[in-house]
């Protein structure tokens, strides 16, 4: 039976937004970079991508190494996209990224024009498109001129590949330099991407003050903190769990003086009526700074959850202070 969209998948979510730009992204955006590839059953990836555009969620976020392996998340995506999304097309933003390891050799990797032309044109071919909305450079490269990558950027737009480009991890004096490259050539620089969550906070020295100088919005990845920020760990390290077979969280990061965090943490949630992740994800959005929150998931009723963060997301003075307590702890 063919895929037909929920017809009110546009009245629960919340759209903002990104900078300076005309573009408006969902407060919650979907990642593919785990549960996508070919090591997961496509039935349930297939679930989660449909789940998440009835809730309104419009933005599927990907990179060329997704999977496992590397390149199998947009295949997938690809296939989900023809057999059920194409009509879709239009109210969806898609994204990809190059800047990390893909191919063997000298041109598989980082910064270099060669590369990510070379990147994108694979990704939109596994993915079956004519162009994605976002394209990033997903990592700085100590030895490419930033000058040659925002370049880069600058000529995938002109060629149609894509409609916007953006940066991922950059720290705040080198997006400056590579915002005002991408200006200055004509090319603004719609958003940055960058790890942030109530456990690492590193955005708010300098970056998220970058951005808002310049316009530029934002999408935080990794907002639960690897599956940390959530009741998973609450009695232990379950064997199903991330912490117990992923080279992403490791066991030894759980310690005593995290886990009466996340406990602390997880009280006061249940006294806002609602789960610790959905207290996380309302964190980050808070102050509206960051223009969305990127989850990752493996089961739809995680985005059922996230989506329901929504119903109670701001936070009174004295709750922001109580958890800043509870994190200086």
């Amino acid at each position: 039976m063919s895929y037909l969209a929920s017809p009110k998948r546009y009245q629960s979510m919340e759209y903002r937004r990104c900078g300076h730009s005309g573009l408006q992204l969902p407060a919650i955006s979907l990642g593919l970079w785990h549960n996508f590839g070919d090591t997961t059953l496509f039935d349930n990836s297939r679930d989660m991508l449909l789940c998440a555009f009835d809730l309104g969620i419009t933005h599927f976020d990907l990179a060329n190494n997704y999977g496992p392996p590397p390149g199998s998340a947009e295949t997938n995506f690809g296939r989900i996209l023809q057999q059920d999304l194409m009509p879709y097309r239009d109210e969806m933003v898609i994204s990809s990224k190059a800047g990390y390891t893909m191919w063997e050799g000298p041109y598989g990797d980082w910064g270099s024009k060669k590369y990510l032309i070379a990147s994108l044109n694979q990704s939109l071919k596994r993915m079956g498109l004519d162009y994605v909305d976002i394209f990033y450079h997903h990592r700085p490269d100590p030895n490419t001129p930033l000058e040659e990558t925002m370049g880069a950027l600058d000529l995938i737009v002109r060629q149609g590949k894509a409609l916007y480009v953006g940066l991922s991890n950059y720290p705040a004096e080198t997006a400056r330099q590579a915002i005002k490259i991408l200006r200055d050539l004509g090319t603004p620089c719609l958003i940055h991407q960058p790890k942030y969550s109530m456990f690492e906070r590193w955005v708010e020295g300098g970056l998220l003050d970058v951005l808002q100088d310049e316009g530029v919005g934002s999408i935080a990845f990794s907002p639960l903190a690897g599956g940390l920020l959530t009741d998973r760990y609450l009695h232990g390290i379950p064997p199903d769990s991330r912490a117990a077979h992923s080279k992403f969280l490791k066991p030894e990061a759980i310690t005593e003086q995290k886990l009466g965090q996340i406990k602390k943490l997880n009280d006061m949630a249940l006294a806002r009526g609602q789960k610790l992740s959905q207290m996380a994800l309302a964190w980050v959005l808070r102050g509206d700074r960051i223009t969305s929150v990127l989850i990752g998931a493996s089961r739809t009723s995680q985005i059922e959850d996230a989506v329901g963060m929504l119903e109670n997301r701001h936070f009174s003075a004295e709750e922001i202070s109580a958890i800043e307590r509870i994190l200086a702890s």
